[in-house]
């Protein structure tokens, strides 16, 4: 298959914010592809430049090999179907879906033969003279999508369009897309908040973080073999632990090493692990099993149990049919294939920053300024400042040393590890917290600056 879009590059800001980083892509022809990520994390911005609806401040679009940057959109091969679907309420579905015909002005035999010919693909055959607002919402979604392909574009943006339908047709839509993207053969690129719309219709997974699109995959691929914790914890439900690879197969976690698949991490290397809910098993504790822990607690899902277990100091969770009583002694059973070993999202365990001695025994960095005794440094030393992540401390804003941006939450057990960026020189830090937070919001922390490591850098011009 060739490369129909592809994207070199890419980069966006707004007022100073930067959108999208350094964005690159290729996208089959006939492909389903699905952009998946949180709330403003450039799924939508990535869709409308493919769309020419806006312009990248750098990079290049490519379609079919070809440069289109400054091409607009109503030149573009590309049709967009938006979550309102802007049907016109005073037409019925055959002039609906004739209007973009009409507008090129081709010959009304070849109009009645397109329109036709679409509407039997999208399950529509004999609703030509209905009125569009007599139509349920998956019907007025499958008028706007035949609108949107009888003008037979090589590739369909789609941007949540099923957000403003309900659970079951949701479900009945995502298999309709499927089948209507089947039979046209038509690039289909797609864009949710939906982890199970993406894993049910898509040929690629991409998900987005905050303007970065992280290594993506099939979806089975991506829910089986997850790149990084974010990625993990986003798709589906993950067991996230810190870890320690200690050689080439074998990875130390809970107390414990145990025998894994996966190589070329290095020795003695900080990781992440990821074990999902559905591939540990629970019996009685006997000698066989990997871990031993107590049920805290269970809830029924319908097709399975939800327990959380107290294992080696953290909190697991297992989904099982058959359900164990609360306070039950267990035993936790997973093979090598079931533990997926990930690099660290922040590849240092602690925070190396940079400061200078701006008075006696006064440090500042970050715009931040903090006292040390006995310090023996002349003003305008360089410093080296080292700071454990469970030395900073989430706290309000009107308490906070810094406002920082929230880029990610992950759940390692009995901890969350945050990763933030900082505004005064657009780095990230990573600290931990018992406290749940907004991802993609600003918060407020605090350094324990007595617990700062300081060192002098020497050879500083």
């Amino acid at each position: 298959m060739s490369h129909i879009v592809e994207l070199k590059n890419i980069v966006l800001s707004y007022d100073g914010d930067r959108i999208l980083d350094d964005v690159s892509l290729s996208i089959e022809s006939g492909q389903f592809v699905t952009f998946l990520g949180p709330s403003g994390c450039g799924k939508t911005t990535t869709l409308r430049i493919i769309g020419g609806f806006l312009t990248p401040d750098s990079g290049d679009v490519l379609f079919d090999g070809k440069r289109i940057n400054d091409l607009p959109p109503h030149k573009r091969e590309v049709n967009t179907v938006f979550q309102r679907y802007a049907l016109f309420p005073h037409l019925n579905v055959f002039d609906n879906v004739a209007f973009g015909l009409k507008i090129q002005k081709l010959p009304k035999d070849e109009i009645r033969r397109r329109v036709l010919e679409m509407l039997e693909i999208v399950d529509l055959k004999g609703f030509e003279k209905r009125r569009v607002n007599r139509l349920s919402g998956g019907q007025q979604q499958r008028v706007a999508i035949a609108r949107a392909l009888v003008n037979r574009p090589k590739v369909l943006l789609l941007d949540e369009p099923l957000g403003a339908l309900d659970l079951k047709l949701r479900k009945d839509m995502q298999i309709e897309l499927m089948n209507i993207q089947r039979k046209t053969g038509v690039t289909f690129i797609y864009v949710t908040h939906d982890q199970e719309e993406a894993l049910t219709m898509s040929d690629m997974v991409l998900v987005m973080k905050d303007g970065v699109i992280q290594p993506y995959a099939t979806p089975e691929d991506i829910y089986n073999e997850p790149r990084n914790a974010f990625v993990a914890d986003f798709i589906g439900e993950s067991n996230i632990f810190d870890a320690t690879m200690v050689e080439d197969y074998r990875v130390a976690f809970c107390g414990k090493t145990f025998v894994c698949e996966d190589a070329g991490f290095g020795e003695n290397r900080p990781v992440d692990v990821v074990i999902r809910p559905e591939d540990i098993d629970l019996s009685e504790p006997t000698d066989d099993s990997a871990l031993v822990g107590e049920v805290r607690s269970i809830i029924f899902k319908g097709v399975h149990y939800e327990m959380s277990i107290q294992c080696g100091g953290l909190e697991w969770m297992v989904h099982s049919t058959d359900a164990w009583p609360v306070g039950a002694r267990v035993g936790l059973h997973f093979g090598p294939n079931d533990i997926h070993i990930m690099k660290r999202l922040f590849e240092g365990s602690e925070n190396i920053l940079s400061g200078e001695v701006v008075k006696e025994d006064m440090i500042e960095f970050l715009g931040c300024q903090f006292e040390r005794e006995n310090l023996g440094l002349p003003v305008g030393a360089r410093v080296r400042l080292t700071i454990s992540p469970k030395d900073i401390e989430v706290v309000s804003s009107d308490h906070a040393d810094m406002v920082v941006y929230l880029e990610s939450l992950i759940y390692k057990g009995d901890y969350n590890e945050l990763i933030v960026y900082n505004y005064e020189d657009g780095k990230s830090l990573l600290l931990h917290s018992y406290l749940d937070q907004q991802v993609a919001t600003d918060i407020g922390i605090k350094f324990a600056f007595d617990k700062v490591k300081v060192e002098e850098v020497t050879g500083v011009d």
